[in-house]
């Protein structure tokens, strides 16, 4: 071999990233290629340099990762990007932001403050003991729904995909989060009630059918939550009608509630 090719060769092996291989096992390559970290005042070098070599936990990539967590993963990946991509009416500079405020008043059908003080007023002015019996239930329905709802949001803590902050009647529903989506479980819940206690006609069923359905989508079209987030309130939603109607109060019950909520209204008789 020519003298030439044999000190490009050494050249070669004498680079950084090939220095290792000259090592026998168990020895490290040479002192002069390790950048030497400074002690700092006051401290010893040992420790504080270890610590400080190495990154910290967040920023290690997991090599082996399960199976399902690729899943989840990729599962999430995509609930956020269809999310973003259906949240038309979110800002001003979404494309279908001129019908924001017919979405957002869809929206507030579903929202638990105008169903609370509704029912309350109904049951205010209601003269029968069916209609009392009906409207307590639902009372208790909506109840039941907000706490259930707020409870999951507090615990998981999701964030919706535009990062809108809740606004005020949000915080007294206590609908911070994004997961799960209480318009959507409110308003199937309330769906379920009302075509199971109203005699409607065919029409009025699948205008309910359909209003339960777009009070839910509607929170995504304005990017307060994700599509799985709506998903999972649509099916919370119809757990809840179906707790209530398992555990349904009778009428002297709800005559009971009533005379211990307020003493200046008697029961009737």
């Amino acid at each position: 071999m020519p003298a030439s090719a044999r000190r490009r060769s050494r050249d070669v092996l004498n680079r950084a990233e090939f220095l290792s291989l000259n090592q026998p096992p168990g020895v490290s390559g040479p002192t002069e290629s390790r950048p030497r970290a400074r002690p700092r005042a006051g401290g010893s070098e040992g420790g504080a340099n270890e610590s400080s070599s190495q990154p910290p936990e967040q920023d290690c990539m997991q090599l082996n990762p399960s199976l399902g967590g690729i899943a989840l993963n990729s599962l999430l990946a995509i609930d956020i990007c269809l999310s973003k991509r259906m949240g038309v009416c979110a800002g001003p500079q979404a494309p279908w932001f001129s019908i924001h405020s017919l979405v957002g008043l869809l929206a507030f059908s579903g929202h638990a403050v105008p169903w609370v003080v509704g029912t309350l007023i109904s049951l205010a002015r209601s003269n029968t003991l069916a209609g009392q019996e009906v409207l307590v239930n639902l009372l208790l329905a909506l109840v039941l729904d907000i706490l259930t709802v707020g409870g999951l949001q507090k615990l998981v803590k999701r964030r919706g995909p535009w990062g809108i902050q809740p606004g005020f009647f949000d915080y007294i529903a206590m609908d911070t989060y994004s997961f799960p989506a209480a318009h959507a479980s409110r308003a199937v819940m309330v769906a379920g009630f009302l075509l199971n206690h109203l005699v409607l006609a065919v029409p009025l069923r699948i205008l309910l059918y359909l209003w339960a359905f777009l009070a839910g989508v509607s929170r995504v079209l304005l990017g307060r939550h994700h599509l799985f987030d709506a998903g999972c309130g649509f099916i919370l939603g119809f757990l809840h009608f179906h707790l209530v109607e398992s555990v349904w109060l009778d009428s002297d019950t709800c005559q009971t509630i009533i005379s211990i909520s307020t003493l200046s209204w008697a029961p009737l008789i």
